[in-house]
């Protein structure tokens, strides 16, 4: 019996301190030894939004007893782990360099592999921690930084077919949520809240909904919550608010992913269709449930990361250094940060106003 990778895996991307250790089975099916996430929501919050100083201070404060725990709970030994897997971007520049300097020096003071990770291939690959997940797919991301499809044919090799144009779906859910006074970050329980509105109250704008193909704009309907906000005169104003605006969600979701299955079809000639969803956002359980319905509808298999491994954490970077770990996939120490580090770097940059679509 060979012995098996055990990757570290560390993210600092924004505003989580996260540390896993993974390795895999004898079918080469990845196990989760531990897997740690540390929350800033409390430091941040008064603040409505992720100030990065206080996010990088906090990461600095927090990562040796992350990292140390993740060991920790993993019951290994640390002179067993073979690589270092460490968040290179994209993310805030200063959140990123703490994770980044602390996976390079500890493969430097272990001497081993340091491994590079682009924070959205650990979400295009988290499905595989708890799925059977083969390339080559169609990936919905949609995160509180992004939201794009993806045709997805193997281990970095990524052909962007649609992205947001401006505002990502889950800034759109939290800058809603601060709208209606819910706390940040408040997009989650703008489900909640739906549950008890009326989702025919408000009509809402879709943006770009009959062109782009299936690229995304949020920014005008964000625009549209913040004017009806202004006259909210009972907690039922807002609950319908929120139902109106999960509502229109999914009608736009439902609309561009079935132009992006046609999109992906036309270049992928496949008989197996696999569609998978994934980042914070795919914890959405009445998007899942719609695209589910979508997918049935169109003969795709679908395939979402479990609840608890669609935001932010290391078990999915950790996961990338395991792919990259077995194809000897190795990065300098002098390794950079990437703000901006896309998954297709051949995509036209689709930013702004007066964007062509």
């Amino acid at each position: 019996m060979s012995k098996k990778p055990l990757i570290l895996g560390i993210e600092s991307s924004c505003d989580e301190t996260a540390a896993s250790i993974l390795t895999e089975n004898e079918q080469g099916i990845p196990v989760v030894l531990s897997n740690i996430v540390s929350s800033q929501v409390e430091i941040h919050k008064k603040f409505g939004g992720v100030v990065p100083e206080l996010a990088a201070r906090a990461h600095i404060n927090k990562i040796d007893w992350i990292v140390q725990k993740a060991i920790d709970d993993s019951g290994i030994e640390v002179e067993k782990i073979d690589a270092v897997a460490s968040t290179a971007g994209p993310g805030l520049v200063v959140c990123l360099s703490v994770g980044l300097s602390f996976g390079k020096s500890f493969a430097s003071t272990m001497n081993i592999p340091f491994i590079s990770v682009n924070h959205l291939e650990g979400h295009a690959l988290s499905p595989k921690l708890n799925s059977n997940l083969n390339y080559p797919y169609l990936l919905l991301l949609i995160s509180g930084g992004h939201s794009q499809y993806l045709s997805v044919k193997n281990l970095g090799v990524y052909k962007r077919l649609g992205t947001t144009i401006d505002d990502a779906l889950g800034e759109a859910f939290d800058k809603t949520a601060k709208l209606l006074g819910i706390e940040f970050p408040g997009g989650p329980q703008i489900e909640i809240l739906a549950e008890k509105g009326d989702p025919t109250k408000f009509q809402l704008p879709k943006p770009i909904f009959n062109r782009g193909g299936c690229n995304l704009s949020f920014a005008g309907l964000k625009t549209a919550i913040l004017k009806i906000s202004k006259n909210i005169k009972s907690e039922q104003d807002k609950f319908d608010i929120a139902a109106s605006f999960q509502k229109t969600i999914e009608e736009i979701l439902y609309k561009k992913t079935k132009n992006a299955f046609k999109e992906y079809e036309a270049i992928n000639k496949l008989k197996n269709k696999i569609f998978v969803v994934a980042g914070g956002v795919a914890a959405n359980k009445k998007i899942r449930s719609m695209l589910v319905n979508l997918c049935n509808e169109n003969n795709y298999e679908h395939i979402f990361p479990s609840v608890n491994l669609c935001g932010d954490n290391a078990a999915m970077i950790a996961l990338v250094g395991l792919e990259k770990f077995k194809l000897k996939l190795f990065d300098d120490l002098n390794y950079p940060a990437k703000p901006r580090w896309q998954l297709d770097e051949n995509a036209v940059f689709l930013k702004g106003a007066g964007v062509k679509l």
